[in-house]
């Protein structure tokens, strides 16, 4: 299955790896190796937003250039919104590029790759299934 990764796993890997964060980094590089690894445009915004230098951004906009977007359709906001609306009445709280990417991996069979503990919550609403790193 293919896995659509948020923002907080490409900055793991992109950051030192110590600990729990080595076990993800991995994880995301075999994806990678198996092509499984998606990406859509709002986390390439979020991971290249984060840069303080130029250099820096040049270098991470280039390493990302390897991934193509999965490209977003009107359903793909609508359910976004249909989620987000779902959660808040029953006091589940996330950003709108959250939603967005519950959405998109649902549509198309995803799962979700995160260290957000907030996408556990949203799993508890909204039929969205998370990745599950391998030991």
């Amino acid at each position: 299955m293919r896995a659509l990764v948020d923002t907080t796993v490409w900055s793991l890997m992109l950051r030192r790896r110590t600990g729990a964060a080595t076990g993800v980094a991995k994880e995301l590089e075999t994806l990678i190796r198996e092509a499984r690894a998606e990406v859509i445009g709002p986390v390439r915004q979020e991971l290249l937003s984060g840069v303080k230098g130029t250099a820096q951004f040049e270098n991470l906009r280039q390493h990302l250039r390897g991934f193509w977007d999965v490209e977003l359709e009107t359903a793909d906001f609508e359910l976004a919104a249909d989620y987000c609306n779902r959660c808040k009445s029953r006091g589940v709280q996330g950003s709108t590029t959250d939603f967005l990417i519950c959405a998109v991996a649902a549509r198309r069979q995803f799962s979700v790759f995160t260290t957000d503990g907030d996408f556990a919550s949203f799993a508890k609403v909204i039929p969205i299934r998370l990745h599950v790193p391998r030991t």
